[in-house]
């Protein structure tokens, strides 16, 4: 038997599979396998244990973003950069436009040595058809039967639709082909490959529970089953795949498709990215509405985390708080617990105690004088994630005119205040000038001491490119600031762990919003729930909203017309979903990926007026003032880099050895 090291034979597989292992490994390599190290096919699909351990291998091959390699990058859009030591990382790879770079780049997850998005998708979707072809086989009850066929054809049109983001339609692989009978089977186009994705999400919501722990089967890991695919995540991930498909790339790509392959013509796509395909968006609205329904009533485990702190810039919870906001991203000195609190909707599975501290818990902050240990590669957010955070009033500070930002004049925004009355998340999310960084500073040389407060300012301390911030700022949002030298976050006893959830529900609100408001506009409602799509929108600021940090709705000037909605549908995306990975997605699928001002990130530069111990008490070293309050001077935005892309950047490239296979399997257009 011949075996291929390519796309064919991740389709075809072996038909000799380990039932519970939690490694991937190549079609040859089953034929190295010691013979009792094998599990025959039989054994692994005779009854419900068997069959659940052979699906729980699924669970272990989905990608943990954070933690590909000692260092990851994954996000691409215009968002984040790294600093020169991490020019290397997939983020700048795509700032130069060299997609092709992720087929090599060991530390990004679409083809990173320990996790692959690319190669994991096939050898699961292998597995997923395997099962559903022998389910006739296992010995049990139909409830048994019914929650091993809803994870299985969920987790085909996962994977499937998690490779369509990038690499645009594909084959739909519904059978499990064995080695010697391959087929060629054509790429669909996007809106193709959604309509299949969408028929197994479907299939998946009607045989899966609301929740395990509820079921007789589920009983028998009762408290453990968190993680297991529900009607929730198969209905939310519908809801995805529809609003997806009938976003304004797609809707471009279906127009313009040429034999099952679509292509974008031109290399501009202005004026296109209010130009959604409203059956799509209508059926996204009506899923993803009957969700919220059922969040709103109570009816479903999930709720958004609670927005409470008593000192925000530590993340220090408010103690009267049942869940925290960022618990959803990490978790400190609670026994190693998965990251989520009631909002994550679908995760990997548990990475494992302290694994954070060897991967991303060391490359946010700055590294100047080994502030932040490990080496000089540091993940840090543009001035253009910065701008995304608005007012306290709800305006946002900048407005989006002939591809030019405008400053918009109801935001009320001062330039010699830049930091004063913001959105709360950004005194949450990021390090600016004047932050107290290192609470703890026994034992730090003099060196270290001094830099416990942050110089954010041009020329400042932590300006420097190679080992501090060329942006003017630091991210805490995913890993907090006291992960450092002084505070140690990072080490042992203080049980650190993270994790980006693939979908959360503030995003399931931000979905429907955009859907629906697309359909019919701002102050509509899908027959599914009586939340409007502004109603979404304001139900995450209202979460945020507190009399120490006041957030409004979102204001009038944005319910005139759909497409000034839209705007801000998407500049809330930005912000609530910051660094989590979603802005390249999202402005690739918006046709706004070549399009000015989002090809150039930038810089804040300015200069301060207020002296160091204005910020904090020279003896005591206690904070004095509140640096949001500070007064600087001369603010202003400095280009970094500007993406030269064109239509071809809409999509990654498909491994060109893959693409020589047969002519119905073609490269991207442009590659």
């Amino acid at each position: 038997m011949k075996y291929y090291n390519n796309i064919k034979s991740l389709w075809c597989g072996s038909l000799l599979l380990l039932a519970a292992s939690a490694s991937f490994t190549s079609c040859t390599d089953w034929l190295e396998k010691e013979p009792e190290a094998i599990v025959s096919d039989d054994e692994a699909f005779k009854n419900y244990r068997n069959f659940q351990g052979f699906i729980e291998e699924i669970y272990n091959s989905v990608p943990d973003k954070e933690k590909v390699n000692y260092c990851t990058a994954w996000n691409f859009g215009d968002d984040a950069v790294h600093n020169p030591e991490g020019y290397a990382h997939m983020d700048h790879q795509v700032d130069l436009g060299n997609y092709r770079n992720w087929w090599t780049n060991n530390q990004c997850w679409l083809n990173g040595d320990r996790s692959s998005l690319w190669r994991n998708s096939w050898y699961c979707i292998r597995k997923c058809n395997l099962g559903i072809s022998r389910i006739k086989s296992l010995v049990g009850t139909d409830e048994e039967r019914d929650l091993l066929l809803g994870q299985m054809y969920f987790f085909r049109a996962w994977w499937h639709f998690e490779l369509m983001c990038y690499f645009g339609g594909l084959p739909y692989i519904d059978e499990a082909f064995d080695a010697v009978n391959i087929p060629e089977l054509p790429r669909l186009s996007f809106q193709e490959c959604a309509n299949r994705c969408a028929e197994d999400f479907q299939k998946a919501a009607d045989l899966l529970p609301m929740d395990w722990d509820e079921t007789l089967t589920g009983q028998q890991t009762i408290g453990k089953n968190d993680l297991r695919i529900n009607k929730i995540m198969a209905l939310c991930y519908l809801g995805k795949c529809y609003l997806w498909a009938g976003s304004p790339l797609m809707k471009e790509f279906e127009k313009t498709k040429t034999g099952g392959v679509a292509q974008l013509l031109g290399a501009s796509s202005n004026g296109k990215t209010y130009d959604y395909d409203l059956p799509y968006c209508q059926k996204a609205a009506e899923v993803l509405g009957r969700v919220l329904e059922m969040v709103g009533r109570g009816q479903t485990k999930y709720k958004l985390a609670e927005f409470r702190y008593a000192n925000i810039y530590d993340h220090e919870r408010d103690p009267n708080a049942e869940s925290c906001y960022s618990d959803i991203f990490y978790t400190h000195k609670q026994s190693w617990n998965m990251p989520g609190s009631t909002e994550a909707i679908f995760r990997g599975v548990y990475p494992g105690a302290n694994s954070a501290n060897w991967n991303c818990a060391k490359i946010f902050g700055p590294k100047v004088a080994g502030l932040v240990e490990h080496d000089n590669i540091i993940h840090h957010p543009t001035a253009n994630l910065i701008d995304q955070y608005g007012m306290a009033n709800g305006q946002p500070i900048y407005i989006v005119k002939n591809g030019v930002y405008v400053l918009n004049p109801e935001s009320g925004w001062d330039p010699t205040h830049p930091y004063r009355n913001r959105d709360p998340r950004f005194y949450h999310d990021i390090v600016f000038d004047g932050f107290h960084y290192v609470l703890q500073t026994e034992g730090l040389s003099a060196e270290q001491k001094k830099l416990d407060y942050c110089s954010l300012y041009t020329g400042g301390a932590m300006r420097a490119v190679d080992n501090a911030s060329s942006t003017g700022y630091f991210i805490q949002k995913l890993v907090p600031h006291q992960c450092n030298i002084g505070d140690k976050w990072y080490e042992w006893d203080h049980q650190f762990q993270s994790y980006i959830p693939y979908m959360r529900l503030a995003d399931v609100y931000l979905m429907y919003a955009e859907a629906q408001g697309a359909v019919d506009g701002p102050k509509s409602y899908a027959s599914t729930t009586s939340l409007t799509a502004v109603g979404a929108i304001n139900a995450l600021r209202d979460r945020v909203n507190s009399d120490d940090y006041p957030m409004a709705h979102v204001q009038p000037n944005f319910l005139d017309t759909k497409e000034h909605f839209i705007d801000e549908v998407r500049r809330e995306r930005a912000v609530e979903l910051a660094f989590e990975g979603f802005r390249w997605c999202d402005l690739q699928r918006w046709l706004l990926l070549t399009e000015p001002p989002y090809t150039t990130k930038y810089s804040h530069e300015f200069e301060r007026i207020e002296k160091d111990d204005w910020y904090f008490d020279s003896k005591s070293r206690e904070p004095k003032h509140d640096p949001k309050d500070a007064q600087v001077s001369n603010f202003r935005k400095q280009e970094l880099i500007t993406r030269r892309f064109d239509s071809k950047h809409y999509w990654f490239p498909l491994p060109d050895k893959d693409t020589y296979l047969y002519k119905e399997f073609p490269q991207n257009p442009g590659w």
